[in-house]
């Protein structure tokens, strides 16, 4: 008696709900909905394509790929500040490590700027270690020194008596940068010239002036910058069209 209710009571239900369907709250009347959509509603976000830079720096062993990009993006907006390197090393790394000492930090930090990092106590295991393998103060280490290194790629001190050349492992290539600075008479001129492995735009600027150019192809530009001053610093900016990321940063400072 028991399973035969049940069979009457499952066939009534069934009527009701084909003859009058449930809603969901945000609907008044009955929707019909697609299998599938015609175009996705996220767009996928592509890969931060001037992350591959890691790949030229000499370091132990690489930084995961999340945290190279927030410590690139930490030291690009550190880049122009007036501060030393120590405490900008310092601010480039403090935010991965809440919970550690500043002093151990600080410690850290002068132990690379002054290149004593042979020491037993903070050696780092070989190249087929992992990053979430170290210790807090061995992963406080290597991104201090991976941030020290990134500095020094990204600001370009020129001397008027030697032209400068730099690299930068990109995504889609090799990005080549050639910086000239040249001086008569108490007036400066900055030259860039810029070997692009994709469609970009490169933007040379100062103070109170700037200068662009930009390409549809792969190849070279250049950009030049009157009126310039020693000693002060100019930014660059590489920017690739099929990339959707922004801008990779470089300080300038022409010198004597």
């Amino acid at each position: 008696m028991q399973e035969r209710f049940q069979a009457v009571l499952k066939r009534r239900l069934q009527s009701q709900f084909e003859s009058h369907p449930p809603l969901f709250p945000w609907e008044t009347q009955i929707t019909d909905y697609p299998e599938c959509a015609d175009e996705p509603v996220i767009a996928l976000v592509p890969t931060w394509g001037w992350t591959n830079q890691q790949f030229d720096l000499d370091l132990p062993m690489p930084l995961p790929d999340s945290i190279f990009r927030q410590l690139l993006e930490k030291c690009q907006a550190l880049l122009t500040s007036p501060a030393l390197l120590g405490p900008k090393l310092i601010q480039a790394v403090e935010g991965f490590f809440p919970k550690e000492s500043r002093i151990i930090l600080n410690e850290l930090a002068g132990l690379v700027l002054t290149g004593a990092t042979r020491s037993k106590k903070l050696k780092l295991p070989s190249v087929d270690g992992e990053y979430s393998h170290l210790q807090p103060r061995q992963q406080m280490l290597l991104s201090l020194l991976a941030a020290k290194q990134l500095f020094e790629s990204l600001t370009l001190s020129v001397s008027s008596k030697q032209p400068l050349e730099r690299q930068w492992l990109t995504r889609a290539g090799r990005l080549n940068l050639s910086v000239e600075y040249h001086c008569q008479q108490q007036v400066g001129k900055l030259r860039v010239q810029g070997e692009l492995p994709s469609q970009g735009v490169i933007k040379l600027q100062g103070k109170d002036s700037f200068t662009l150019a930009e390409t549809s192809t792969l190849g070279a530009l250049s950009v030049e910058l009157n009126c310039v001053q020693p000693n002060e610093t100019y930014t660059l900016t590489i920017q690739f069209k099929d990339m959707d990321q922004q801008p990779l940063l470089f300080a300038i400072i022409p010198t004597e």
